[in-house]
């Protein structure tokens, strides 16, 4: 894995640490079958509800964190909030499919995330999981569209907004991921090693005053 795709594998995880820390046995990996799998499903309204309003205070909170060990406490929560399924058949499947990211079984953890993306379309850690091993996979466009994706679930994903900062930059993107780096500054003002890239990008986009 390049170092590239470590850095957005940790910066994603920072904002949805809750998978990573799965421990103990996980029962074999297999996907629902067509007869027991269930249609695409949505979150219900009341966890939804709560979802939000409970993201609404963190992100509240983070952007007044003093410091970065309070920020960091902060982060973990938004995650853990963030990597909230609402059903235990879609956090079975993410398991697995952690799992299976740690042993580099790469084509597991795609047909894995796949089920619970067809399954559970309003999983955010799903996409933005998927997007982390298409990114390793150099699977550039397939990475954008899923960080896209996660983007839209939940717009204030500041782990996906440098993820996609760091894949436009691959893509010779220079503006639009300066803009993705300094949206993800602004809701996470505490996010490490970012404001150095944003201080690199600036005189490439703006140019360098003789």
């Amino acid at each position: 894995m390049t170092r590239a795709a470590v850095f957005l594998c940790l910066i994603l995880a920072s904002a949805s640490p809750a998978l990573a820390q799965v421990t103990g046995p996980v029962p074999p990996a297999a996907a629902p079958s067509p007869e027991t799998a269930p249609a695409a499903n949505v979150l219900p309204p009341s966890f939804a509800s709560e979802r939000a309003r409970r993201l609404d205070e963190l992100y509240g909170r983070l952007r007044e964190a003093e410091g970065a060990r309070q920020a960091r406490a902060i982060e973990a929560q938004i995650g853990m909030v963030i990597a909230q399924t609402g059903s235990d058949t879609a956090d079975l499947l993410m398991a697995r499919a952690q799992q299976a990211m740690q042993q580099r079984q790469a084509d597991l953890a795609l047909s894995l995330l796949d089920s619970v993306i067809d399954l559970y379309p309003e999983t955010v850690e799903a996409w933005s999981r998927r997007a982390t091993l298409y990114f390793s996979r150099r699977e550039l466009g397939r990475a954008i569209t899923d960080i896209e994706h996660v983007l839209r679930l939940e717009p204030r994903h500041f782990g996906a907004m440098v993820g996609l900062g760091m894949m436009l930059q691959q893509l010779g993107e220079d503006k639009s991921a300066l803009t993705a780096f300094k949206r993800a500054l602004e809701i996470n003002p505490h996010i490490e090693r970012v404001p150095q890239i944003i201080k690199r990008l600036q005189p490439t986009v703006d140019g360098v005053e003789l």
